[in-house]
């Protein structure tokens, strides 16, 4: 089965399940019609989704990859989370759980945390570990 995101209408509150290759599309809710919005949250994600999203993308990607227990993790994520409002529709923003998903945080080599990537084409062309402000994560995804 495809992966997809449940969304909800903010029009009528409907939940509307959105396939992974059109996230960051606007779309038109099942029950009352109106546009449901491009992805504009960080997308909690596990290897299947990670892949399915990564495959589908229009846009650029950029991957979180943290841990509940770490501090400067926890310090990114409400920054992380702005960001991924900001990039509506241009962008997505994906989280890793380098505990839950060892298997992902090793495929990009990461040893430490935070540590970003960004894909394009189902690619990485950057990355970096360690806090950043949000304009040059901002930066990260439009260059």
């Amino acid at each position: 089965m495809a992966f997809s995101v449940i969304r909800p209408c903010e029009a009528c509150g409907s939940k509307n399940r959105v396939p992974a290759r059109h996230l960051a599309d606007a779309g038109r809710c099942g029950s009352c019609k109106e546009t449901l919005r491009p992805a504009n949250e960080p997308l909690e994600v596990d290897a299947r989704a990670f892949d399915e999203i990564i495959a589908g993308a229009k846009v650029p990607v950029m991957v979180d990859f943290w841990a509940a227990w770490c501090g400067p993790c926890r310090m990114a994520a409400p920054e992380v989370q702005k960001l991924a409002q900001e990039m509506e529709g241009r962008a997505l923003v994906l989280k890793v759980d380098t505990e839950a998903h060892p298997d992902l945080a090793a495929r990009y080599g990461v040893q430490s945390i935070p540590n970003f990537v960004v894909l394009r084409g189902g690619r990485a062309v950057f990355q970096r570990a360690g806090l950043a402000p949000r304009a040059e994560m901002r930066r990260w995804l439009e260059s």
